[in-house]
């Protein structure tokens, strides 16, 4: 990832405070608009909409270890009957922004946050805790008994409701008198 944080942005936090003292803390709350792409093709948080973040940064001698925590509202349509849901979000992610002069041995480089200019861009973070916590499949309920697969009539509001289905393949036999007379 290696991403490099730009001066300003609403993902974006100074850390010069902390300045490489083991031990420092900072702690920041700010609401953002959520970006594009923030979810799943059918759950997820809509562009634009508020994302509430708490961020706290602690130096360590490596880097800091900032933790996020995020409340957000997802929102999008259940896959059984296309009925709008969502979902209250309260999730917390820890990653460590290592320093640009430490070196982080068994990493991939390209996979190392890493502090530039005493700011970190924490968006990739609430991106991927947010993503992974989404349900890939959601539901309006557990037990929501979808569409009827022939004409499209929501189940729930009919749940006796039955199409005659008959497998063409059978037509010949239909005629056949079986008895045994």
């Amino acid at each position: 990832m290696s991403p490099t944080a730009t001066p300003d942005g609403p993902f974006v936090l100074d850390l010069h405070e902390l300045s490489r003292r083991a031990g420092s803390m900072v702690e920041e709350q700010r609401k953002v608009h959520a970006p594009e792409g923030l979810g799943l093709p059918v759950i997820g948080i809509p562009p634009g909409d508020d994302l509430h973040l708490t961020v706290r940064a602690e130096a360590v001698e490596e880097g800091v270890l900032v933790t996020v925590s995020v409340a957000a509202r997802a929102v999008g349509e259940c896959v059984r009957c296309l009925d709008p849901v969502g979902e209250d979000l309260s999730l917390t992610a820890r990653e460590l922004y290592y320093y640009t002069d430490r070196t982080v041995d068994g990493e991939d480089e390209d996979e190392v946050l890493r502090l530039i200019d005493d700011r970190v861009d924490v968006e990739s973070v609430v991106r991927d805790v947010v993503v992974t916590a989404l349900p890939l499949a959601p539901v309006c309920r557990p037990d929501c008994p979808g569409l009827c697969p022939q004409c499209g009539i929501a189940l729930v509001d009919d749940p006796d409701h039955r199409h005659e289905v008959t497998d063409d393949r059978w037509a010949a036999l239909r005629g056949l008198d079986l008895s045994n007379d």
